[in-house]
């Protein structure tokens, strides 16, 4: 989907330092930087600022145009679709290396470009290396720009010239509230193949190679009327095999994007069933508190995914019991049956989302939650080494997730199966699909808030404050 916002696209070869300024730039480290070539392979886009002008900063990854890798060819393509919807570019040099046949290779492509084109020589970290940025004018692209996107030195003075040159926004801005959803799952499972199946377009770098994906990248998605953002995130593996390494880093912007989001896609290779590591990454994205949705990807290899209406087969129904069974706690997560491949299966996902969503954002009335526990507590007394527990009053203290405080005569009598049953009475009255559901609870005498089994009681009797529900 093309912003409304200008675009401003970073390109360059390898390891000269463009994630490093595309870091600098949006005031963040999005993009993972290590000195090593290669490491961006996605177009990663994030939104800045610089004196009241909001634009669009797109990191690409290094371009090089002798190589075969058949990678190296799908970075090319993936430059080539940013440069098309660029309104500036920022072609990204190394002051120390000099002029390099891949950068004069790169000029050349650039030059017919009907956009304005600045040539950033970055890496001049002190005032000598400027004198070997004049260098760069061989290039015949017109004036360059020293800068270090390390120490920050120069980029001032190039966001001035970016920011004169922009183009006028030609909208406003989309204000409606967006659906934040984290793509997750483990390496080579079809994330990436599934964003680009939900946009029609080439937008991630697709390969049978696991850990393709290095960064968490953002894509804009429209549908039955609701914005919706995609976070392609890299696989994710233990952290003790990945510690000191790049996917060290790819872990924890899995982690922030999962922490960022509304609603975790948990993606599963229904070829090979569920592993141990769909299992760490569902338990990652449910302790996390987010609305969770299974995407059971490459279904077209035992039979066809879900269509419109959906019809869950035999095969279908064993699949989803088999995650019941290995992981309770995601119970409440709903799932879709897709082809990524086969671009099949794409609408009942998103529409499982939504319906996340929904419940995710739910609010019960203090009214109904009382009846409802107060019902739910006379049927199925709790009594434990003689004591009752009694629940005084209920109600819903927080939505995503719906969070329920219940105030009771010692938090410590809540056992975690007598919760369960509280939590079930919940979901089989109200729709709760796909959200975690949780509960707190709080003495009557007044005591601290606390999960349940961590209250200390009071010293002193108190009456409760609060009356019992009726």
């Amino acid at each position: 989907m093309r912003s409304t916002l200008p675009v401003v696209v970073i390109v360059g070869r390898p390891n000269v330092g463009k994630s490093t300024l595309f870091n600098r730039l949006v005031r963040k480290r999005v993009a993972v930087v290590e000195d090593t070539p290669g490491i961006t392979r996605d177009r990663l886009y994030s939104e800045t600022e610089w004196n009241g002008r909001r634009f669009q900063i797109v990191d690409t990854g290094g371009i090089v145009f002798q190589e075969d890798d058949p990678l190296s060819e799908q970075i090319r393509i993936q430059a080539n679709v940013a440069l098309e919807e660029a309104d500036i570019v920022l072609f990204v040099t190394d002051t120390i290396d000099g002029v390099n046949p891949d950068d004069q290779d790169l000029a050349n492509r650039l030059r017919p470009i009907d956009k304005p084109v600045l040539v950033v020589v970055n890496k001049a970290d002190n005032p000598q290396r400027d004198d070997f940025a004049n260098e760069f004018y061989r290039l015949g692209l017109g004036e360059v720009y020293p800068v270090s996107g390390l120490h920050g030195r120069g980029v001032g003075d190039l966001m001035d010239v970016v920011v004169e040159l922009l183009p006028p926004s030609s909208e406003k801005r989309d204000e409606r509230e967006e659906i934040r959803v984290a793509i997750v799952g483990r390496p080579n499972v079809g994330k990436s193949s599934l964003v680009n199946a939900f946009t029609g377009e080439q937008r991630m770098i697709v390969s049978s190679i696991a850990g393709t994906t290095r960064d968490a990248i953002d894509t804009e998605l429209e549908y039955k009327g609701e914005k919706f953002r995609l976070i392609d995130t890299a696989g994710i593996r233990r952290r003790g095999k990945i510690q000191g390494s790049v996917e060290y880093y790819m872990v924890d912007r899995a982690q922030k994007a999962i922490d960022k989001a509304d609603c975790a896609l948990i993606v599963v290779d229904g070829s090979e069933g569920l592993t141990d590591g769909d299992k760490r990454i569902m338990k990652l994205a449910h302790d996390a508190g987010k609305a969770c949705v299974f995407a059971v990807n490459k279904w077209d290899t035992k039979e066809p995914p879900d269509g419109e209406p959906r019809k869950l087969s035999p095969i279908k129904k064993d699949f989803l019991r088999v995650i019941s069974d290995e992981i309770p706690e995601l119970a409440y997560a709903t799932a879709a049956f897709t082809s990524a491949k086969e671009s099949a299966g794409l609408e009942p996902v998103l529409d499982e989302i939504l319906k996340a969503q929904e419940a995710y954002s739910f609010r019960i009335s203090t009214g109904q939650l009382n009846r409802l526990i107060h019902d739910a507590t006379f049927a199925r007394p709790y009594t434990s080494k003689g004591r009752a527990l009694k629940v005084y009053y209920a109600t819903q203290v927080s939505t995503r997730p719906p969070t329920f405080m219940l105030f009771v005569n010692d938090p410590d009598l809540l056992h975690f199966s007598y919760e369960r049953y509280l939590l079930n009475k919940i979901r089989a009255t109200f729709p709760l699909v796909g959200t975690p559901v949780r509960i707190r609870t709080k003495s009557s005498h007044g005591d601290k808030d606390l999960p349940h089994g961590a209250n200390k009681r009071s010293k002193k009797g108190v009456k409760p404050s609060v009356k019992p529900a009726e």
